[in-house]
């Protein structure tokens, strides 16, 4: 039987990881989240527990989706996320790519942004993004299999810029 805190502590930092990609902002990401399991945890008795990260990623890109309908305005990410280890160079240099991959997904659509986040991010297997983003397999397949190849295009564009 799963209590609240036991879901949550297992649960929230990848659905927050999650929120954050698709959301832009610290501020969407941390609503998005607790929204999350505000939902999972009323609709509990619903919950089938061998697919319950696709079952909270679902919910979470419900939200998001739902707060892009009301017109909500996304911000661009101003916070700054540095990782102690390294020096302050590698640290600049690391965040300065984070910043730039944001940007560039923000300019793709929702559905192929999330099949790519799911992924790479979350290492779901294909089969679970088909079923969070009601696609078939090969599509989910295609669809993360073109972001990376955009993305890689857009790296090698730049550096021989």
């Amino acid at each position: 039987m799963l209590d609240f805190q036991g879901l949550y502590e297992s649960y929230a930092p990848e659905v927050y990881r999650f929120a954050f990609w698709l959301a832009g902002s610290s501020a969407e990401a941390e609503d998005i989240t607790s929204e999350t399991f505000v939902r999972a945890w009323v609709n509990r008795s619903t919950i089938r527990t061998e697919t319950l990260k696709a079952y909270l990623f679902t919910i979470a890109r419900n939200l998001f989706l739902e707060q892009q309908r009301k017109g909500k305005r996304q911000v661009a990410l101003d916070d700054v996320h540095t990782d102690p280890a390294p020096g302050p160079d590698a640290a600049v240099e690391s965040q300065l790519e984070l910043d730039r991959v944001q940007r560039v997904l923000q300019t793709y659509p929702e559905c192929d942004r999330t099949a790519f986040i799911l992924r790479v991010q979350h290492e779901l297997p294909y089969a679970e993004i088909a079923r969070v983003l009601g696609l078939s397999l090969s599509s989910a397949k295609v669809k993360v299999h073109r972001l990376r190849k955009k993305l890689l295009t857009t790296r090698l564009h730049r550096e021989v810029s």
